[in-house]
């Protein structure tokens, strides 16, 4: 089988969390500072500040905005779960608008509609490698003095109009196994405001500013030295991996491109793409479902998956949800029984692309 991720770390993380253990200082320290110097070295931005995984890193970025009840928070429907519990967690209300289905990301025009009185942030949320369009969203939260929160769990190091996803007001991003950089579990919050960063650090340790000065009520988010050792050698090596994705996305989209029925993903002009998936859309004009096709697929020994197979609001926990407010996604309704992503990691060789390539498009044949 060929997976759909795969996880490697080299000897060099191997050494530096020998280093960690044996120095003794196994919680937040001297490794997790450097994690984030050189993170925010990458996003170009003034801080970075780690925590404990990228669900607490949007949780944590929307506490520090001083949210009150009645609140809303506008994001997009077709995400990963993570970001409609941090929006509950955090005391908010959340709204959806729909999305785009060039970048699967929030539509800005979509926005507009529901943004309202009580509406304090946009989330836009970064899918699959390739920035939201913030081009339009910036001048959007502008116009109402919205803050912006970037859901950049999936596109790190990803960029538009030559600005880094992250950088364009409180960025999150997660470090799970299966990012294109991991620490195991983990996550940063990146921003150039140097009041928020600040709070931010305070609050992820029970809102102490040194021991026992307590200057909020706050939680333990710390991420560890031992994972943040497992993250530095990585950045290092990022842009490399970054540009072996790409290369293996550019032989899929060249071996699929005449496939009828399938609609490939692509780098929209003035961005860049860090390819965390190749997300096909298995249209309506296919001989075939998508179902059938990830059937064929996972026969034919290629890993593949389906991210998302619902709107993220589209499961009975949060159906009468009372912050929980839904209105019209029918693009989302379309991309969810649609799409299907297939490898496109870094550790690919050539020829397991090439057996991607075949297996796809015997896969969406008749």
């Amino acid at each position: 089988m060929i997976p759909i991720s795969v996880v490697k770390l080299d000897e060099a993380a191997e050494r530096l969390a020998i280093e960690v253990i044996r120095s003794g200082v196994l919680a937040q320290g001297p490794m997790v500072a450097r994690l984030e110097r050189e993170f925010a070295d990458l996003v170009g931005v003034e801080h970075a500040v780690a925590v404990s995984n990228g669900t607490t890193a949007l949780v944590a970025a929307l506490q520090v905005l001083g949210l009150e009840p009645g609140d809303e928070v506008v994001t997009s429907p077709f995400t990963f779960v993570a970001t409609l519990n941090a929006i509950l967690e955090a005391g908010a209300t959340v709204r959806f608008a729909d999305i785009r289905e060039d970048d699967f990301g929030i539509d800005p025009q979509a926005i507009s509609t529901v943004v309202g009185p009580r509406t304090r942030v946009l989330m836009p949320v970064h899918l699959y490698g390739q920035p939201a369009d913030m081009d339009a969203i910036v001048p959007l939260a502008q116009q109402h003095g919205l803050a912006i929160v970037e859901d950049a769990a999936q596109s790190l190091g990803a960029t538009i109009s030559g600005r880094s996803v992250g950088s364009f007001g409180l960025g999150t991003f997660s470090l799970y196994a299966t990012k294109n950089l991991t620490t195991g579990e983990g996550g940063m919050i990146t921003t150039n405001d140097g009041v928020l960063a600040d709070k931010l650090r305070v609050l992820r340790n029970q809102g102490m500013r040194t021991r026992y000065q307590y200057e909020m009520a706050g939680h333990n988010y710390r991420l560890t030295d031992l994972q943040a050792a497992l993250g530095i050698p990585q950045l290092a090596a990022y842009g490399d991996n970054v540009k072996r994705r790409r290369d293996n996305a550019a032989r899929l989209s060249a071996g699929l491109a005449d496939v009828p029925g399938l609609r490939l993903p692509s780098r929209l002009p003035g961005r860049s793409h860090v390819w965390h998936q190749y997300t096909l859309l298995v249209t309506d004009e296919a001989p075939v479902d998508r179902d059938e096709v990830t059937k064929r697929l996972t026969e034919a020994g290629v890993g593949c998956g389906i991210y998302y197979p619902k709107a993220v609001y589209d499961y009975e926990c949060y159906r009468d949800h009372p912050r929980v407010i839904v209105g019209p996604a029918p693009v989302t309704a379309r991309v969810v029984r649609q799409c299907v992503s297939v490898p496109v990691h870094h550790h690919l060789t050539d020829g397991q692309v090439d057996q991607v390539v075949e297996a796809v498009r015997k896969a969406v044949a008749a």
